[in-house]
């Protein structure tokens, strides 16, 4: 290999560990949202229930009077975290994926397959805890954007949060 192919695996090296420790935060951050989902979809089953727990209600009693604007630019904001790691998930797990091949490809040709296995462990596992972390979190991004819809709608037709 050339040296500049040199230094590009070295570099693409040092994403490895960071980028493991980002997906495992992202995963455990999905399961932390996960409970927080359920637990809002107990209380909306809940006779009585009504938009005064939601967090856009939250924000306009907070404020007072507030136009239409000022509330969608705060379902945005609500659902960005979500967007941002659901997007981010997979992409983070094809990073982690394809780093270990590089090394794995390499013990191939020496005859080490123990390393290969080693290596490919490592990228398969990043990679369905990345996808795991993304299929949760856009479940939740998708219904919350509903609920908070829902919400943004009574509370744009007068009916109070």
């Amino acid at each position: 290999m050339n040296p500049i192919e040199v230094f590009m695996y070295q570099i693409s090296g040092l994403f490895l560990m960071p980028v493991l420790l980002i997906i495992l935060a992202l995963f455990v951050y999905a399961f932390y949202l996960l409970g927080r989902f359920a637990v809002e979809a107990v209380q909306r089953r809940r006779p009585g229930w009504s938009d005064r727990g939601c967090a856009l209600a939250r924000f306009q009693a907070g404020r007072g009077s507030v136009d239409s604007d000022a509330l969608e630019l705060e379902v945005m904001k609500q659902l960005e975290p979500l967007r941002i790691v659901s997007r981010t998930a997979p992409m983070l797990g094809l990073v982690a994926t394809m780093i270990p091949l590089g090394p794995a490809l390499l013990a191939l040709g020496d005859g080490e397959l123990a390393e290969v296995g080693q290596n490919l462990v490592v990228a398969f596992a990043a990679v369905i805890l990345a996808l795991v972390t993304a299929s949760i979190v856009f479940l939740i991004l998708n219904v919350r954007r509903r609920w908070l819809l829902d919400s943004l709608h009574r509370i744009e037709r007068g009916g109070g949060a």
